[in-house]
């Protein structure tokens, strides 16, 4: 690859990062926030679904637009709304503010996303997506690790608004490097040139479903939803989990770390995985560990040591998986669609990251133990191993597990 096209990857993956420290932080803040706003710990399962549900929309919206009008300034703009709106939630006072800016803040993080992976595989090779896509979502992990470190360290010095003061500091900076250093598609531009990717006023949703693509698509839809309801869940609820189950406070930000640093794993590895052992095959063992790696937490959570080595393994299946299944949607959809291919698909996943933060403080409210809750952990597993094992019976071309092995 030539140093532009390294360059090009390198900014996103500092974007992937930055967005992974702003969505991820608030689970690390939540239990200082609710004592220092005296906040009950239940309500703030609408502000954790806040910036999912901006991630949402924005990730739905901003694909067709992208394919429309280009990658660039979609990312730049994304970019400065999570920066400008994280810095305002650094000045909340109330659960209403807190529940705004994070919905803003979402829309700006859902924006990034996945216009920046469809930048990323454009400036990549054909053969080495797979694993520089992959490689690229380690970004998320890290800032979540990122975040932990930088909330143990300056909360009890400053506070909790100094985590989020910094969370909006850095992509503010970042902007402005994208500007000046973040090129247009070349891909992208050629195809436009050609007519195919700007022919309509807009790209429809409808062509996902089109040229033997639907089956396919809803498939592929399935452990998105599946797999982004686990991971936030852990990531949103974790350390309040460990904390009732009686581990001190710093227990909980070791565990979300160990999940990211098993994250990092997971996706640094999962390209390998996927072209060795095959894509269908990588993806249904993950999701098995999942099954078995999520109960087994109901009878570790009061122990730190074995409830770590657990949290590490499933951060390695579960992210790895989402990495997975990223460069999948990356690589199943054409050029003229992919914006919208790989949003539509984050944006289904997002439905899922924002009914597992929900479903945590619907459960803790009704008085669930953390047992139980872990052990219903295990359905969204299930669920998304039965969609990749359901798609084998589809054409290859028709089928995202195979078209892109």
């Amino acid at each position: 690859m030539s140093p532009r096209q390294v360059r090009v990857i390198v900014l996103c993956a500092i974007v992937v990062i930055l967005d992974g420290f702003d969505t991820q932080c608030m689970g690390f803040l939540v239990p200082v926030i609710s004592d220092n706003l005296h906040i009950a710990l239940p309500q703030f399962g609408p502000v954790l679904s806040a910036a999912l549900v901006g991630l949402m929309i924005a990730a739905m919206g901003s694909g067709p637009i992208a394919d429309r009008s280009g990658r660039r300034w979609v990312v730049v703009i994304s970019v400065l709304a999570f920066a400008v709106f994280t810095l305002l939630t650094a000045r909340a006072n109330t659960l209403r503010d807190l529940v705004l800016f994070r919905f803003l803040t979402g829309l700006g993080l859902g924006g990034a996303m996945p216009n920046a992976v469809a930048l990323t595989s454009e400036f990549t090779p054909k053969r080495l997506r797979p694993i520089v896509i992959g490689a690229m979502f380690t970004g998320m992990p890290a800032g979540a690790v990122i975040a932990s470190q930088a909330a143990g360290f300056m909360i009890p010095r400053w506070g909790w608004r100094s985590v989020l003061a910094l969370g909006g500091a850095l992509p503010l900076a970042l902007a402005i490097v994208l500007i000046v250093w973040l090129p247009e598609s070349v891909e992208w531009m050629e195809s436009r040139a050609r007519g195919r990717a700007t022919a309509r006023e807009s790209v429809p949703v409808k062509d996902l479903f089109t040229e033997g693509r639907a089956s396919g698509t809803l498939l592929l839809w399935i452990p998105f939803f599946m797999n982004l309801l686990i991971l936030y869940f852990v990531l949103s609820w974790l350390p309040s989990l460990l904390r009732q189950s009686g581990l001190p406070v710093a227990a909980g930000v070791q565990a979300v770390a160990a999940f990211s640093v098993g994250g990092m794993i997971g996706t640094l590895t999962q390209g390998h995985l996927m072209r060795g052992a095959g894509t269908r095959t990588a993806l249904i063992v993950e999701f098995a560990l999942c099954i078995v790696l999520i109960p087994s937490l109901a009878s570790t959570a009061s122990t730190l040591a074995p409830t770590l080595a657990i949290i590490f393994v499933l951060g390695i299946c579960v992210q790895g998986a989402q990495a997975g299944l990223n460069a999948l949607a990356a690589m199943y959809y054409p050029t003229t669609i992919r914006a919208t291919g790989i949003g539509w698909a984050l944006g289904v996943g997002r439905i899922g990251s924002i009914v597992g933060p929900s479903v945590g403080g619907l459960l803790l409210s009704r008085q669930w133990t953390p047992d139980r809750i872990f052990m219903a952990g295990t359905a969204p597993a299930i669920c998304a191993a039965a969609a990749i094992v359901l798609a084998g019976a589809l054409p290859r071309e028709a089928n995202a597990f195979q078209v892109a092995h």
